[in-house]
């Protein structure tokens, strides 16, 4: 078994931060049509920084273990940090890149987390 195998398959059956944020500052909905992916990502932004950070899905194992290691990453980051995380580290947390046709399902997390920073950022200049 791959590393990229194992470790969406450790992320899928044990996804980390899968669920709901009780007063979020930050909550985008992301999907995919064409293979029918939906996420929506939440953040918690206190000070800059990224006190909690959720997901939930109805999506495939892949777009699922990478918002589990995207959700893990986040908590403590500051807003800066967050934005610096791309595609490149995704693939790395993931133990690879993942086989063709599942790319998009591994970036979306990674899209809704880009809006959600935008949105939290709109938030704070706003207060």
């Amino acid at each position: 078994m791959t590393a990229f195998r194992a470790a969406v398959l450790e992320h899928f059956r044990h996804p980390k931060n899968r669920r709901r944020i009780d007063g979020a500052t930050a909550s985008v909905e992301g999907a995919n049509p064409l293979c029918g992916d939906r996420i929506r990502v939440e953040l918690k932004v206190e000070s800059g920084s990224i006190a909690d950070a959720a997901f939930t899905a109805d999506a495939c194992a892949v777009c699922i273990a990478a918002a589990s290691v995207l959700t893990e990453r986040l908590r403590g980051a500051t807003l800066l940090d967050a934005e610096a995380i791309d595609v490149a580290w995704v693939h790395a947390a993931l133990g690879g890149e993942p086989p063709r046709g599942r790319e998009r399902c591994a970036q979306l997390p990674l899209g809704t987390l880009q809006r959600a920073i935008v949105e939290s950022r709109a938030i704070v200049a706003d207060a």
